[in-house]
């Protein structure tokens, strides 16, 4: 049957599907538009489970700050190759999917949301048909507090999300300052007590196994041990790093310069790889 230019154009606009795929689609419909978009879902779920075993390392990684700078997610919207993760219509699904993120509190309930009528998950499951790619949420992360700012990396490849203690002057600088820092350093905790005993057991027996090769004595193992593990929070850390714009302050000591009352409450970060 003929199946006129703005009918393709339609299904083409709902699906982001190729001018040739929802020319077929519609064939195959007989010009029933629910049916061929349903068709072109199922062949996506079909691309997809072909290839839900692929590495997908490359795509766009994301952050969002809400109008009263109380809440702020990131979202790593994961693809296969580079080449795509740089498309004009892969960043706009990548940013409509963040746009919906900043009113969830879970990965879940971002899957679970409406993208225009479908879920999130089932607009994956879609687009993976008509790129050809595996497309999956790679991570999702969210903060909340008194001020939150964010920072995006050039490329988007790495995006941070940081929560300061109040809403003061210069709080919007900080915010974006210390985020910079969170993804340039890679911290893996904001302080001592977010560092999990494990890997602070495991510091401990490293510098132990160090001094015992230097000869130190056992009795004094302990207590050299508990220095460099002060020095191992310093380099990992957030709030004890050396701030990157002024190696003569810590992160801590910068936010303090800004307003004396002010501290880092949170941050999260998310990479590609």
């Amino acid at each position: 049957m003929k199946i006129s230019a703005s009918e393709v154009n339609k299904l083409r606009q709902a699906t982001g599907a190729g001018m040739m795929d929802c020319k077929k689609a519609l064939v195959e419909a007989k010009g029933d538009f629910d049916l061929a978009v349903e068709n072109l879902r199922k062949k996506g779920q079909k691309v997809a489970a072909n290839r839900a075993d692929r590495d997908s390392a490359e795509g766009a990684v994301l952050a969002k700050v809400n109008a009263e700078n109380t809440a702020a997610v990131v979202v790593s919207v994961n693809c296969e190759t580079d080449f795509v993760a740089k498309n004009d219509s892969y960043l706009a699904l990548a940013n409509k999917i963040l746009d919906l993120a900043i009113d969830q509190n879970s990965l879940e309930g971002l899957l679970a949301a409406d993208f225009d009528g479908m879920s999130v998950a089932n607009k994956l499951t879609e687009q993976t048909g008509v790129i050809g790619e595996k497309i999956e949420i790679g991570g999702f992360e969210r903060i909340e507090g008194s001020f939150v700012g964010h920072y995006i990396h050039a490329g988007n490849r790495i995006a941070t999300i940081v929560g300061l203690s109040a809403a003061v002057d210069g709080a919007a600088e900080a915010a974006k300052n210390v985020a910079m820092q969170a993804a340039a350093m890679n911290p893996i905790a904001l302080n001592e007590d977010g560092v999990d005993a494990s890997v602070i057991e495991k510091e401990i027996e490293i510098a132990k196994d160090q001094l015992r090769e230097e000869g130190k004595p056992e009795a004094m193992l302990d207590n050299i041990a508990k220095g460099k593990l002060k020095r191992f929070f310093k380099d990992n850390t957030l709030v004890n790093q050396a701030y990157i714009k002024d190696g003569k302050q810590s992160v801590a000591q910068y936010v303090k310069s800004v307003n004396a009352d002010l501290n880092v409450t949170n941050f999260k970060r998310l990479a590609l790889g």
